[in-house]
């Protein structure tokens, strides 16, 4: 589930978004200059962008603190690679969506070797 203040940030952007596209469909039956037209697709497009860059950061910080809590269980303390998790524990909050896949590999990559190393089947 998205957080409200997430979707109403979401919501609104949309709105304007849509107030653009019909002000685009106005400008396009009026015949206004097409540099002029450019220039609203590109803020249409922009809006766009920033609203799915949101929800695509809230979709990408959840998996890696699902991947983080998985982690953590499956190395009790012993298992050579807490400094790293708790290194990547400690940044969570500072991380761009850019760094979230690479460090959700990582994650990947140490649960998985912390789980052959324990005897466990590998998910």
């Amino acid at each position: 589930m998205i957080p409200k203040d997430l979707t109403k940030d979401i919501k609104t952007r949309l709105q304007s978004i849509k107030g653009q596209v019909e002000g685009l469909i106005k400008m396009l039956d009026e015949g206004k200059d097409p540099e002029k037209i450019l220039l609203q697709f590109k803020a249409a497009q922009k809006g766009l962008d920033k609203a799915h860059y949101l929800l695509l950061d809230e979709a990408y910080r959840k998996a890696l603190a699902i991947k983080i809590s998985e982690t953590v269980e499956a190395c009790p303390g012993n298992c050579g690679y807490e400094d790293r998790i708790e290194f990547i524990r400690q940044q969570f909050p500072n991380l761009h969506l850019d760094n979230l896949t690479t460090m959700m590999k990582e994650i990947a990559e140490l649960k998985q070797r912390i789980g052959s190393g324990n005897g466990k089947e590998n998910e």
